[in-house]
């Protein structure tokens, strides 16, 4: 009997994670204009800057023979996987606000099914689009990479997805208000992003800047990726997916934990 209710108990928490899963799923592709924004923007990065600066010739901290739309097409991917990160955080404060997380949080199912479903959806949308980018930077000339350096660079872009969906959910488990939520993430994005190396190489940072860099988990996301599809790198992709991955259990677990503990009134 216990066994049956251990059983019991294990199936309606995967029903649970399906469930939120394809929630989330449903409400990506119904919103349209989510869908749109979500990789316009990072495209408009990537054509604009990407463009631009092939024409100028050999950038510095760039070697030879990689054009500037081949460095940059793995940096703009890590950028669309941690802007996408954050709805995960947003999505919970918004079922907050109208009544469906009182609703979950209540029925029988534990918490922890709850965080697992709704990093399943954030991580799907994310791969989703990092997927476009990574599509939009071969057609505009980053070169097809092999197959073993896209299997790769898709476990490189779920440590990076999974990640920022933790610290997404952590501030969002602590906080009430969507608009607080979207600045103090911003606030945190964007320095991310720019100390990650997308842009521009590391070695080309200035020193105080570039220790900063080394303590941002997004900056061996996109160097690993760097190596998968295009095949240089700052570190050793060891390095990059032995850190990412501590920071992704770390981060998954802070989420995990403060959700857990969260009240709902």
């Amino acid at each position: 009997q216990r066994r049956q209710m251990i059983a019991d108990k294990v199936k309606g928490d995967l029903y649970a994670i399906y469930s939120i899963w394809l929630r989330e799923m449903l409400r990506f592709f119904r919103l349209k204009s989510r869908l749109f924004g979500s990789v316009a923007s990072p495209f408009f990065f990537l054509a604009f800057l990407g463009i631009g600066f092939n024409n100028i010739g050999r950038i510095p901290g760039i070697p030879e023979g990689v054009n500037y739309m081949s460095f940059l097409t793995p940096g703009i991917i890590g950028m669309t996987l941690l802007f996408s990160a954050t709805f995960a955080g947003l999505s919970v404060l918004w079922d907050r606000e109208f009544g469906f997380l009182k609703e979950i949080m209540v029925s029988p199912v534990s918490r922890i099914a709850i965080v697992l479903g709704r990093t399943a959806g954030g991580l799907t949308t994310g791969i989703l689009q990092a997927l476009i980018i990574m599509l939009s930077g071969i057609l505009l000339g980053m070169g097809i990479p092999s197959i073993q350096g896209l299997i790769l660079s898709l476990v490189f872009m779920i440590l990076i997805a999974t990640t920022f969906i933790g610290l997404g959910l952590a501030f969002a488990s602590k906080m009430e208000d969507m608009s607080g939520f979207s600045l103090i993430m911003n606030f945190l994005i964007f320095p991310l992003f720019f100390l990650s190396g997308a842009l521009y190489p590391l070695d080309q940072f200035p020193e105080i800047i570039k220790i900063l860099a080394y303590f941002n988990p997004l900056t061996y996301g996109v160097d690993g990726l760097r190596y998968c599809l295009i095949g240089i790198s700052a570190f050793s992709p060891l390095t990059d997916f032995a850190v990412l991955g501590v920071c992704c259990a770390a981060m998954l677990f802070l989420g995990a934990y403060l959700f857990e503990t969260t009240e709902v009134n």
